[in-house]
């Protein structure tokens, strides 16, 4: 079974059926508080997370996406949660920004 990896929650492992659910359900799912200003819609970059390796078995970034990596809001190694779609287990970490004040993190 595919799981999420969150390496500075403790490595925190989540395991989820390959459904093509994005990366903000699947966490949201599981009682992982991720940060997300617009509600998931691709609008921000709040929900922005690190791809430590699975990168490969990601789908092409969206729309959404590709226009905050032409802005510079997103870099390389960096997706949104609520735009990444999941097949495959992947390893993820929480950007600083992206940080809330009651989750105590791991780095």
């Amino acid at each position: 079974m595919p799981e999420i990896i969150v390496q500075n929650l403790n490595n925190k492992k989540i395991p989820f059926q390959s459904d093509q659910k994005t990366a903000l359900q699947i966490l949201h799912e599981n009682f992982v508080d991720w940060m997300h200003a617009c509600g998931g819609k691709g609008r921000c970059t709040t929900c922005k997370m690190k791809v430590i390796s699975g990168g490969e078995h990601l789908e092409a970034p969206t729309m959404a996406e590709q226009k905050f990596m032409n802005q510079g809001q997103l870099v390389d190694g960096e997706r949104l949660a609520c735009q990444t779609r999941l097949s495959h287990s992947i390893e993820i970490k929480v950007p600083r920004e992206g940080k809330m004040p009651h989750i105590k993190y791991s780095d």
